[in-house]
This record gives structure tokens, C-alpha cells and sequence, in this order.
């Protein structure tokens, strides 16, 4: 039973959001995966709310006025935990509890992550099976527009109305909880390596390459591809990036984590500097299929549709990607809705601006 629970990935809120990523990348360390009140959407759930929403404004304000104090407890009970609303000793326990989990600064760094955290495009990648739980008043709707979206989850809708998992019938998310692991704990474990996971892919190439190696010959050329290739190599290893393909010019990686996928690709374009080139280089993350040491299938065609339509020295990821790193210090430019050849609808791209740590 030990080996088995040390498989089950569970997270409340927002924290559910990077139990959902866990068990996409790594379907074979997951048993399965037990989500109670997470919102995949953006925004609590406004596709359309600005970065600067007010109404994030506003929580954000009142962060820093009242963190860590009982007023602030009261207020955040009031809003999330309605049963307990009058609860002196937990609004007590709460004041003290904010006060030594860390600063207001903190407090609110974690608001900007929740709230531009998005996780919904890489919902189809999660296979492991799931229980969704959410209160009757709560987030239910979104609930069941998760699971709908995951090829084996389920819901349970928990009575009440309470936000926090700390108030109204706990013991009826924990039956819930114990019965569903009891269920998953009989099926048969799988004996081969999943073949389909999510991967974040990068895929790079030196800008006009054709006409630098009809410029400087075929010797000289052969041998700055050789020093381009150690060099990339040297980074994948560093931000554990896996080679998958190289192609000429280029290279595929795949990374377990987007923010790494990035970092190596703003590495490789000061790497080669010094070489007299420039890379172009693009990020998506989507679901893969393994075929021994190779990958394929749709989100290796647009990670290179992403990665042909950067300029030179510039490293273009999807929506789906700068969604995932929500709160890793990245910051991007808008490069608008694109077209990518051979791939269905459009596609919003951005350019990485700014690295904390290259």
C-alpha cells in the first residue's frame, strides 16, 4: 500500500494545477491524481480578464494592508469558508499561520501566479486516472468542464459551499478520496512505459545557413557545426534537456518543464555568438508520442512551425507555454495570432524578453 500512495499525486487549489502538469509528464510515477478545488482557467476562470484586473488589484491591495493579521483572516474565512466564518480560534490560527508562511510580498507574487496560471491545453495529456472534487456552491461548473477535458476523470460533488477543504463536511471529501484510491489501487499496474506524455519540445536552427556555408565552404562549415553542436549539447545537459533529433542545423530537445526548455534555448543564443551565428528558436509543449528514443506526433510539428516563424537571436514560445510558466520571472512580447503551415486554427505567439538566469 506504501509503494502505491507514494503514487498518488493530490492537490488542493492551486496547488492542484502543478499536480495536473506532474501527472502529464510523468504518467509513469503517477498512479493517480486527486484534485479538490482547481480552476484550469486563467483568471479564476475569465478567459478575458486583463493582467492588471482590477479585481486581482483590489485582493492584492488587501494582502498587503492586512497579511497576517486576524482582520484579514476574518475577511479571507468570510469569503472562503462561510460555515466557519465566526471561528475565532481558526481565524486566530490563520493571522499566525500567514504570518510565518512568509512575507505579504510573497503572498502576492503567489496571487499573480494563481491568476495567470493556465493549464487547460494540456488537460488532454493527463490519462492517469482522476477524481475531481469540488463543493456544490463552489467551483463545480469548472470541475466538470476539467474532468470533461481528461480522458479518465471524475467528479464528486461535496455538499456545501465552503471554498476550504478545512471547513463544512471534510469527512466527505476524505470517504470520497479513500474510495476512489481503493478503486484505482486494484487496477492492474502498467507493465510497459507510457507512450504518450507531455513533453515541452524546443526546436532551433542557425538563421540562413545556406548561404553562410556557400560563403565560407564546405570545411569551415563542417567544422562551426561540429563546435555549434558540443556547445548545444553542453546546455542541453545542463537544463537536462534530451536530444531527440538534429537535422543539419538544428536541433529537437525535449524537457520535463517549460521554464527549462526556455532557459536553454536564451542559452544556446549567447553560446554561439562568439561563432559568428544566430539561432532562431521556438517552444511549445503538447502531447507527444514515444517511439524508442524518438518523438512524434502533432506538437512536434508546431514547436518547428513556432520555431520557423522567429527572427534571428529570438526565441518564440506558443500560448500554451507561456501559460505554463506563469510566475517564473519570464517575461514576454506579444507577437500576435499566426497561421502555422499544416496546423490546424491560429496560434498566439510570443517572444521571450527577459530571463532571470540564462
Amino acid at each position: 500500500m506504501a509503494d502505491f500512495l507514494q503514487q498518488v499525486v493530490a492537490g488542493l487549489a492551486s496547488g492542484g494545477i502543478l499536480c495536473a502538469a506532474f501527472a502529464a509528464m510523468h504518467p509513469d510515477r503517477t498512479r493517480a491524481l486527486v484534485l479538490y478545488h482547481t480552476i484550469p482557467g486563467r483568471a479564476w476562470g475569465d478567459d478575458d480578464a486583463p493582467s492588471d484586473d482590477p479585481r486581482l488589484e483590489r485582493f492584492i491591495g488587501a494582502i498587503r494592508d492586512g497579511w497576517g493579521s486576524e482582520e484579514f483572516a476574518a475577511q479571507v474565512l468570510a469569503a472562503n469558508a462561510p460555515s466557519r466564518a465566526d471561528d475565532r480560534w481558526l481565524i486566530r490560527w490563520m493571522a499566525e499561520d500567514e504570518y510565518l508562511s512568509g512575507t505579504a510580498e510573497d503572498a502576492v507574487a503567489l496571487a499573480r501566479v494563481d491568476h495567470d496560471s493556465d493549464i487547460r491545453a494540456i488537460l488532454p495529456a493527463i490519462h492517469v486516472p482522476t477524481l475531481v472534487l469540488s463543493r456544490a456552491g463552489d467551483t463545480l461548473e469548472a470541475a466538470r468542464s476539467m474532468a470533461d477535458a481528461m480522458a479518465a476523470a471524475r467528479v464528486v460533488e461535496l455538499p456545501g459551499d465552503d471554498h476550504m477543504l478545512l471547513a463544512g463536511d471534510t469527512d466527505a471529501a476524505l470517504r470520497a478520496i479513500t474510495a476512489f484510491l481503493d478503486e484505482v489501487r486494484t487496477l492492474e499496474e502498467p507493465d510497459d512505459e507510457p507512450d504518450r506524455v507531455l513533453a515541452t519540445l524546443l526546436m532551433t536552427d542557425i538563421v540562413g545557413s545556406t548561404a553562410l556555408a556557400t560563403e565560407i565552404g564546405d570545411r569551415r562549415w563542417a567544422a562551426l557545426v561540429e563546435e555549434h553542436d558540443e556547445r548545444i549539447r553542453g546546455l542541453l545537459a545542463r537544463h537536462r534537456g534530451r536530444e531527440i533529433d538534429t537535422a543539419g542545423d538544428g536541433f529537437l530537445a525535449a524537457f520535463d518543464g517549460p521554464g527549462r526548455a526556455i532557459r536553454c534555448a536564451l542559452g544556446v543564443g549567447w553560446a554561439v555568438r562568439d561563432l559568428g551565428i544566430e539561432i532562431r528558436a521556438g517552444v511549445h509543449a503538447g502531447e507527444v508520442e514515444q517511439v524508442g528514443p524518438r518523438l512524434r506526433g502533432m506538437a512536434v510539428h508546431i514547436a518547428a512551425r513556432v520555431a520557423a516563424a522567429a527572427g534571428p537571436s529570438e526565441v518564440l514560445v506558443s500560448g500554451t507555454v507561456r501559460d505554463l510558466v506563469a510566475g517564473s520571472g519570464l517575461e514576454f512580447d506579444d507577437r500576435g495570432v499566426h497561421v502555422l503551415k499544416g496546423v490546424a486554427g491560429e496560434w498566439g505567439l510570443y517572444a521571450v524578453r527577459r530571463l532571470d538566469e540564462a
